[in-house]
């Protein structure tokens, strides 16, 4: 790796690490105010989890030798020892992924789960389910080589995790949800923002770090040095896209109930990215603009859906994020340069997509569930009601968000 593609492989690796501090402070502000020191230790609570399991064996799961395997070896590179500086570069990079997949999920439950068993799920879910998809999506496993097997000179297109990062936090949110059930009071007032201006302060940074997160590969693969490097097209995409689902989304919002929220802009922003995410690469600009709109729109309608369905998805992980990241995956199918149904290609790009979208959705929400209701029969999941009412961050860390007593 040269000096150039170094200096931008450790650049967008501190901008990865940034995104879950974002999600922090996204989460944050979105739950009530006596909920918010425990939301945001659940994404500081996968950083450091995460972060030590991937060194140890996670990095190692998350590259096989033959698509028939389920993982790699986690003892194959234990620790990472004799380890070339490429290669810990690299590795660094990928931890990111990880670590923000799984913070991910914490929104979906929100001011009612306990913070060791979330850390124990955190622990258990990486292993069983992040690191394998991880290897089957981009370690050389079945979905990195689903178009080979095929007999096809193309395949499967996640770029930047729509599968392994978004439809997989996705569904194993909407696992836990619906088994943790529903909050004390659950309608639409316990869904107000107890502090927007972090909302918006969360967004700003996911928005700032995923230019590390779409773009990054490009440095950490090696690629800007190349002629056919595609960064610039995936710094613009990642911004047309973001901008133009922000547009959808208030628009949206303006109709339904004749105003346009902050919240809103901020959760249209998040669903722009989350859409793009695997398209960054792939796509025209213009292709991406109507990709945007579509997510702001879509995952607008889709974070309803917890009201109509009656379960309860604190934070709309379920509505932003796999809503948003099936759109992009399967967006793909039909507007993938040169592969597309409608830009030069057949059904094939299509089937691929979704063939790798559903199956990941479905493992992920299975071990998802089953990880947590072991984890709910032996030491509970979710705290006492009368502990939720009293609120969250006093009763599990004996802290609150704001000191509210004048003598303090």
């Amino acid at each position: 790796m040269d000096s150039g593609n170094l200096a931008w492989a450790l650049t967008a690796t501190a901008l990865v690490l940034f995104m879950t501090p974002g999600v922090a402070f996204f989460y944050g502000g979105l739950v009530r105010a006596k909920s918010v020191i425990s939301m945001m230790m659940m994404s500081f609570g996968a950083i450091a989890l995460i972060a030590v399991l991937w060194i140890l064996y996670g990095a190692s799961m998350s590259s096989v030798s033959s698509p028939w395997e389920f993982a790699g070896n986690p003892f194959g590179d234990l620790g990472l020892a004799g380890a070339d500086n490429d290669r810990l570069v690299s590795t660094a990079f990928s931890a990111t992924f990880a670590i923000i997949t799984v913070a991910l999920i914490s929104g979906a439950i929100a001011d009612r789960a306990k913070f060791g068993a979330w850390m124990v799920f955190v622990g258990v879910w990486s292993t069983l389910v992040y690191f394998p998809v991880a290897a089957w999506v981009w370690g050389g496993g079945w979905a990195m080589k689903l178009g080979e097997m095929l007999g096809l000179d193309h395949t499967v297109i996640d770029y930047a995790g729509g599968t392994a990062v978004h439809i997989n936090a996705g569904a194993a949110a909407f696992a836990l949800c619906l088994l943790l059930g529903k909050r004390v009071g659950f309608d639409r007032s316990i869904n107000k923002p107890h502090n927007v201006p972090l909302v918006l302060l969360g967004a700003a940074i996911l928005w700032f770090g995923w230019f590390g997160f779409n773009a990054g590969a490009e440095g950490t693969a090696g690629l800007l040095g190349t002629g056919d490097s595609r960064a610039g097209l995936i710094i613009i995409n990642t911004i047309g896209a973001t901008a133009a689902a922000i547009l959808g989304w208030i628009v949206v919002e303006k109709m339904k109930a004749g105003k346009s929220t902050s919240v809103g802009a901020a959760s249209g922003a998040v669903s722009g990215l989350v859409a793009i995410t695997p398209a960054c690469a792939d796509l025209t600009p213009g292709w991406s603009l109507l990709l945007g709109l579509l997510a702001g729109v879509i995952c607008c309608f889709a974070v309803e859906l917890k009201w109509k369905l009656g379960y309860d998805d604190s934070l709309d992980v379920v509505g932003i994020h796999l809503a948003g990241g099936m759109l992009g995956t399967l967006y793909l199918g039909f507007f993938a340069t040169g592969t597309g149904v409608f830009v030069g290609g057949d059904l094939s790009q299509l089937f691929m997509q979704f063939v790798t979208a559903a199956a990941v959705l479905v493992y992920s929400f299975v071990a998802a569930y089953a990880i947590g209701w072991v984890i709910d029969r032996t030491m509970g999941f979710r705290i006492t009601k009368e502990d939720e009412i009293a609120g969250i961050d006093t009763v599990v860390h004996g802290e609150e968000g704001y000191l509210l007593d004048a003598r303090v």
